[in-house]
């Protein structure tokens, strides 16, 4: 949908400043209420989800030019849908969409941040988002004994994304996850050098064309694999795999799963048995894109029927997605499963958690607002009195672990992989 048909999102957003903070009756002390890392920084309006969506009205009406703080103000957002859900505890708007729409109008009019354009540039040559070589994609998985999809198919399908396949200090996780896949019995395939971009990172930016791009071309190299299964480690392609292709109807004819859905279905079928202990305590980091981003896509058509001194209508009625659906037990289940771990949570959880800070292209314009925020999240972790910090998703793994090396913290990050490959002698290197 163009920018254009938010126009009646734009117009009800009331400044309430419900999208600055988790809900009122889930907070429980005048610590970690805030949710937006965007208007927690930089503390002003115009950087919360109700001020992005004053600043599109007043671009649609002709009343604000673009200049560098209007980009700033666009750009320097996560993405991550926290102002969405919980505008949603109040009002029945699209916050986020309106967001989505406003950086796709600002691509389309040129308008457009040079590090994010050098990432786009080398996405469409090398078709992966971390300026890595298309020739090394399949490296990650040199030595290993799986099914190569070019030469056979296969029923379940491993897809490993960009960050694990081009990140060497990642590689240990991508292989302990086939390890675990095979562990358990099930003959599992990848794409190896011909694995390409889900394109959902692009879209965050506002590069809509990658995304429907990327979805048509995975969508035909998964029907020619035979593949029944997608499985993915990256938080970032399930959400692109499961959501982002449904909106732009290109919905994949394939049942989809995050690595950590499939390990903790494995683990309940009795097919993989944690025996290691780990004496530890942890805390677990809910991921954006696994998260309140990770809800099945609801298609809907129609329109608002407003009166006056009645209750806003759609019509017909509309489902909103609420965040209440994402990947939210199955991580929580493996961590439950490893013996001698304890596991304490953080304030901000599941639909409602914070952002590590590198979604939306923020990692790659603004680096230092990206550590920032994962600096904040640290904190959080650290005042649980847990040794670790666990979470389910590449990018969040490597700024936290950055975060954490600039700011000399104590706290460990481990990827939930690791800790199940240690528990379970799967092979980890």
């Amino acid at each position: 949908m163009a920018l254009e048909d938010y126009r009646e999102e734009m117009e009800r957003c009331c400044r309430c400043s419900a999208c600055k903070f988790i809900p009122m009756d889930i907070v429980d002390s005048y610590e970690y209420v805030t949710v937006c890392p965007s208007i927690a920084r930089y503390n002003f309006h115009a950087y919360s989800g109700g001020g992005r969506l004053n600043v599109a009205l007043g671009m649609l009406d002709g009343r604000v030019p673009y200049s560098e703080e209007v980009l700033n103000i666009i750009y320097r957002c996560q993405m991550c849908g926290a102002c969405d859900i919980s505008c949603k505890y109040n009002r029945d708007m699209e916050p986020l969409e309106t967001l989505y729409a406003l950086r796709i109008r600002a691509v389309e009019e040129g308008q457009l941040l040079p590090d994010h354009l050098a990432i786009i540039e080398g996405l469409r040559k090398e078709d992966n988002m971390v300026q890595g070589l298309k020739a090394d994609r399949g490296k990650w998985a040199e030595g290993l004994d799986v099914k190569n999809i070019s030469k056979e198919k296969t029923e379940v399908l491993f897809h490993a994304g960009c960050r694990y396949s081009f990140d060497q200090e990642l590689w240990p996780l991508a292989r302990a996850a086939i390890n675990l896949i095979k562990k358990a019995g099930i003959d599992v395939g990848i794409a190896g050098r011909e694995e390409v971009c889900c394109g959902g990172r692009a879209y965050a930016m506002g590069y809509e064309g990658e995304l429907i791009k990327y979805a048509e071309h995975n969508g035909e190299i998964f029907k020619q694999a035979g593949a029944k299964t997608l499985v993915t480690c990256c938080a970032d392609g399930y959400q692109a795999f499961k959501v982002m292709y449904d909106k732009v109807g290109k919905k994949l004819d394939l049942q989809v799963f995050h690595i950590s859905e499939y390990l903790d279905l494995l683990i309940k079928q009795g097919n993989l048995k944690p025996t290691k202990k780990g004496p530890m305590v942890v805390t677990y980091h809910d991921p954006c894109h696994l998260g309140r981003l990770a809800e099945s896509y609801i298609h809907w058509k129609g329109e608002l029927k407003i009166e006056p001194d009645k209750p806003i209508l759609h019509v017909p009625p509309k489902k909103f997605r609420r965040g209440h659906e994402g990947v939210y037990e199955p991580p929580r289940n493996i961590l439950r499963n490893i013996p001698g771990l304890r596991f304490v949570e953080m304030k901000r959880i599941k639909e409602h958690a914070w952002c590590c800070g590198a979604g939306g292209g923020v990692l790659e314009a603004y680096p230092d607002f990206a550590i920032w925020s994962a600096l904040q999240r640290i904190e959080e972790a650290e005042c649980t009195g847990a040794e670790a910090i666990v979470t389910a998703c590449p990018w969040c793994k490597k700024n936290f672990s950055d975060a954490i090396k600039q700011n000399g913290n104590r706290i460990k990050v481990y990827d939930l992989i690791e800790l199940l490959a240690t528990s379970t002698d799967a092979e980890l290197k």
